[in-house]
């Protein structure tokens, strides 16, 4: 059983159970027997979407729910705020809600559902029943170990209910941040980039400014950051991280007791002592979710896999230009693996890639694709990653243009192996670095 990958899922899973015990302290074993039978529900839940929606739309679904959840957790921040400072929403139905008994079920039960299909994801199809009810019991005795820990805290450590969003969404992203295919800061980084580089664009397209040499050299020093990797790393930490700050804020907005009527002045400095005491136990879980979500960036950023890497191989081309590359020899095309090409001429050289994709066809790519700069890819868990935006990309979309995809070339496959156009592949890798020249500058 593959333990030491499913430790911070598991771990994950604990943290979310326990906040909850707190959180609904009241109706604890309800609690926690929703946990459970949530947590099982997903592993079930995902193994069943892998077996009809294999690869990449399983895992898209899965990671779209996580993503859902956060940005659910972005209306409740804001909301939070706006009802700390005064003001009310007509939302006296959701407060009834959540003072029903049933709501501390219904909070166990969909959080675990999520958590246990993230757990699941990081199972391979060729693992044995004993493995899923083996992490079914390690699931048991960590529901059993948060109940005796929520025991032992204090009574008066309590979780409000903005906080218990943000410590059980946080946990969550931090789960899926250990699955490469599942992490959602690094597409969020990539979006960022994405956005930065078409509005400028578009902002020089609609104010009509001609690509004059003045323009370059005075104002491309500037808007040139926006084209760099750190404005997308930048702009997603603040997305990730705002609205646990707003949580935060409302916390900290909340008005204290009125005690002007209270005449013995002992009464009213300690009934204050107690508000703020309790004000400020109930910052400590978003200050934790803090720590939670910059262990999840830090986990995608660094992930925990080696990218398969290989060193380009050197390939010259026939007089009449055609670089031939057999499938069968020192090299096996058809193993799975990305395999890695340069070849050089008249003073140009381009780097090329050969990979199997999942449909059972070679295909052949640029090492750079048409928005980044061309750092190159890496191969791991059934995807590609670019180097320089750290974007995941499905194997199942190799192949296809667009986006931060691979910049695809024309090949030819034959029975003894694959034949490319020597000058297409310089002429394709010249203009596609000319293209991201500007990255280039901006992302030194």
């Amino acid at each position: 059983m593959p333990t030491l990958k499913l430790i911070p899922h598991l771990l994950s899973y604990a943290g979310i159970v326990l906040v909850l015990l707190r959180a609904f302290a009241g109706r604890r074993l309800l609690v926690a027997v929703a946990s459970l039978i949530g947590f099982v529900a997903g592993i079930a839940a995902a193994v069943l979407l892998f077996r009809f929606c294999p690869g990449e739309p399983g895992f898209g679904l899965v990671r779209d729910v996580v993503g859902g959840g956060f940005l659910l957790f972005w209306g409740v921040a804001v909301t939070a705020v706006y009802r700390s400072t005064g003001h009310d929403l007509p939302m006296t139905w959701w407060d009834d809600l959540l003072a029903r008994p049933a709501a501390g079920a219904a909070a166990a039960l969909a959080a675990s559902l999520v958590a246990g299909a993230v757990c699941a994801c990081r199972l391979s199809s060729g693992d044995s029943l004993i493995t899923y009810l083996l992490l079914i019991l390690a699931a048991a005795l960590l529901v059993l170990g948060a109940h005796a820990l929520e025991r032992q805290l204090p009574a008066a450590f309590a979780v409000a209910p903005a906080g218990l969003m943000a410590v059980v969404v946080a946990l969550l992203v931090f789960s899926s941040a250990s699955i490469i295919r599942l992490d959602l800061f690094s597409p969020l980084t990539m979006k960022v980039m994405k956005f930065a580089h078409d509005f400028v664009h578009q902002f020089f397209e609609s104010m009509l400014i001609p690509d004059h040499l003045f323009i370059r050299t005075n104002l491309w020093g500037y808007i040139g950051l926006l084209f760099g990797k750190e404005i997308g790393f930048w702009g997603a930490l603040v997305i990730l991280l705002v609205p646990v700050f707003l949580v935060l804020l409302s916390i900290n907005f909340e008005p204290l007791p009125q005690v002007a009527h209270i005449r013995q002045g002992a009464q009213r400095r300690r009934l204050l002592a107690e508000a703020i005491g309790s004000r400020r136990r109930r910052l400590v879980i978003p200050g934790l979710s803090l720590v939670i979500l910059a262990a999840a960036v830090y986990r995608s950023l660094y992930p925990s896999v080696e990218y398969w890497d290989p060193k380009p191989v050197a390939v010259t081309a026939t007089p009449a230009g055609e670089i031939f590359i057999p499938k069968k020899g020192e090299i096996d095309l058809e193993d799975g693996k990305l395999h890695k090409y340069l070849y050089k001429a008249g003073g140009k050289e381009a780097r090329f890639f050969i990979v199997m994709t999942p449909a059972g066809k070679l295909s052949v790519d640029l090492d750079a694709c048409a928005i980044c700069k061309p750092d190159g890819y890496g191969q791991a868990e059934g995807t590609v990653i670019c180097y320089y935006c750290k974007t995941l990309i499905p194997m199942e979309t190799v192949g296809k243009p667009g986006g931060c995809n691979p910049v695809p070339v024309p090949f030819t496959v034959r029975n003894d192996g694959v034949h490319l156009d020597a000058m297409t592949i310089i002429n394709t890798w010249g203009s596609t670095v000319q293209a991201t020249a500007r990255v280039k500058e901006a992302g030194k």
